[in-house]
């Protein structure tokens, strides 16, 4: 399966990106609207091992987000799958991504839940504090489902993203 795009690719994650994860899950600058962890390289490879029988099932799936030269940029995660339906999230990128990592790693996540895994559309949650997130999913498409005290719930469909996709220029994708 090969998951890249012009600038970046999305690999499966390996119990040896524990430390990568945990930097970036514990840095200030990239944790504000996720949920917290506990800084034990340990225990976040024991999350990882654990996780892999997940993977192995079909129940979630962690990537790492690296440009092309190998250098890993950050994560993102498949979760919450139902019966037609797929969540993403624990979505972090750092400061060596590329220009257009954010929208590169959005489209290859819909990739990989639409075209790989088959499903009719996409649920999610963004802490409704997040601004930039919303309004990047909301130009994407997504539309608003419901709200809670914390969050915005959204759904968006293969066809939505394949309308977003043509709208931007084909270079981005070349």
């Amino acid at each position: 399966m090969d998951l890249s795009s012009k600038s970046i690719r999305l690999r499966l994650i390996e119990e040896s990106d524990a430390e990568f994860v945990l930097r970036l899950r514990l840095d200030e600058n990239y944790n504000k609207y996720l949920s917290s962890v506990v800084a034990d390289i340990d225990a976040q490879r024991s999350w990882i091992r654990s996780y892999k029988f997940d993977e192995a099932a079909g129940n979630q799936y962690y990537f790492i987000i690296e440009r092309l030269d190998g250098t890993r940029c950050g994560t993102v995660r498949i979760y919450d799958i139902r019966e037609n339906s797929f969540s993403w999230g624990s979505w972090i990128l750092n400061e060596d991504k590329t220009r257009y990592s954010a929208i590169e790693s959005a489209f290859l996540i819909y990739e990989f839940g639409f075209d790989h895994l088959g499903f009719e559309k996409c649920h999610f949650d963004v802490r409704k504090e997040n601004t930039k997130v919303i309004s990047f999913h909301e130009k994407m498409g997504a539309y608003r489902t419901s709200e809670t005290d914390m969050d915005i719930l959204f759904e968006i469909t293969p066809k939505i993203v394949r309308a977003s996709k043509k709208q931007l220029p084909a270079k981005l994708f070349a």
